[in-house]
């Protein structure tokens, strides 16, 4: 199955509180922190949701 390592590149700070709670809810905390997720609609939904703050890329484990 394909994972995609998601690493927040941006603050959080001043964004709105949903993409406050959805950068909380992959996992990330910090600016350069990685999370690692399985490939799936709703992790796909959230990363859209907050693409102008982290950095995606696909890898295999």
């Amino acid at each position: 199955m394909t994972k995609l390592r998601v690493t927040q590149r941006r603050s959080a700070i001043d964004r709105p509180k949903d993409q406050k709670d959805t950068i909380r809810r992959l996992g990330l905390h910090r600016i350069n922190d990685s999370v690692v997720k399985d490939d799936r609609p709703e992790i796909r939904g959230m990363i859209a949701k907050v693409r102008h703050l982290v950095e995606v890329e696909e890898v295999d484990e």
